[in-house]
């Protein structure tokens, strides 16, 4: 299975919480942006690209990093069989993701995507340039 590219700068993060869309389920939150045209490295070939967090609610390191371990292999595993789409992806962990059943979470996941690439899809202005 090909990587799917990471998100590893903060501003990536803020300009998904910022201009994109939110979805919250029980086990996670997902944040959406579609990236535009104008901005550097523009790929429409690109796909997908994933930013993962958890914040200390969620537990210790090692509580925090189990979370994230879960949404990785939880967005690897759903996202393989999507079209390649431009957009930026962001998984925040909750308490909830260390509990909840691998079904469920991944239910919660697939939920959230639709949702979210719907929306991407509904905003082309977050394509055009400026």
């Amino acid at each position: 299975m090909p990587l799917i590219p990471r998100l590893k700068k903060r501003p990536q993060y803020l300009a998904a919480a910022s201009r994109g869309h939110k979805h919250v389920a029980k086990g996670m939150i997902v944040q959406a942006r579609a990236r535009g045209e104008c901005e550097p490295g523009f790929d429409p070939e690109r796909g997908f690209a994933l930013g993962f967090t958890a914040s200390k609610k969620v537990g210790n390191a090692v509580a925090r990093n189990r979370a994230k371990r879960r949404l990785r292999a939880l967005a690897h595993e759903v996202l393989s069989d999507w079209p390649a789409q431009p957009i930026d992806l962001v998984l925040i962990a909750r308490q909830q993701t260390l509990e909840r059943d691998y079904k469920d979470l991944k239910s919660d996941f697939e939920q959230a995507v639709t949702r979210l690439l719907r929306l991407c899809a509904e905003a082309p202005e977050a394509r055009k340039k400026p």
